[in-house]
């Protein structure tokens, strides 16, 4: 199974950008569909993005009025072994905890909308806090 570590978290002022890293470890990370998901306090958490094992289709949260496609940009490096999360023009509601997750032989769509108790593996997250 493989084992998550994010990376990338911290302070930024509205309308700042940060990017997230997320890097596994143990085998076969091409075999899992990769998503990060956010936690903000008080809250559920959410899915925001994933991405398919090969990189070539992503799949972003429409649940949300004020979706996150258009601002965050998930992508992966399987040489490398890391999945990222670019964020752009970040909001204070933006601020939590954001986690990767992975999914063994999951297609993004289908990681996007499955229940989070079926994911296979998960990182201990990164914060993002962002100021007004």
């Amino acid at each position: 199974q493989v084992q998550l570590v994010e990376s990338g978290g911290g302070l930024v002022q509205a309308g700042g950008s940060l990017r997230l890293s997320c890097a596994a470890s143990g085998r076969s990370f091409s075999s899992y569909g990769m998503g990060w998901f956010r936690q903000a306090p008080g809250k559920e958490r959410e899915f925001l993005a994933a991405v398919s094992r090969s990189g070539s289709s992503t799949y972003y949260s429409t649940y949300y009025t004020d979706s996150v496609k258009g601002r965050f940009i998930i992508s992966r490096d399987n040489a490398n072994n890391t999945v990222y999360l670019q964020m752009n023009s970040l909001k204070p509601e933006d601020t939590a905890v954001y986690y990767c997750a992975a999914r063994k032989y999951t297609t993004a769509q289908a990681m996007g909308r499955m229940n989070t108790n079926a994911l296979d593996a998960w990182g201990q997250g990164t914060l993002v806090t962002v100021s007004s």
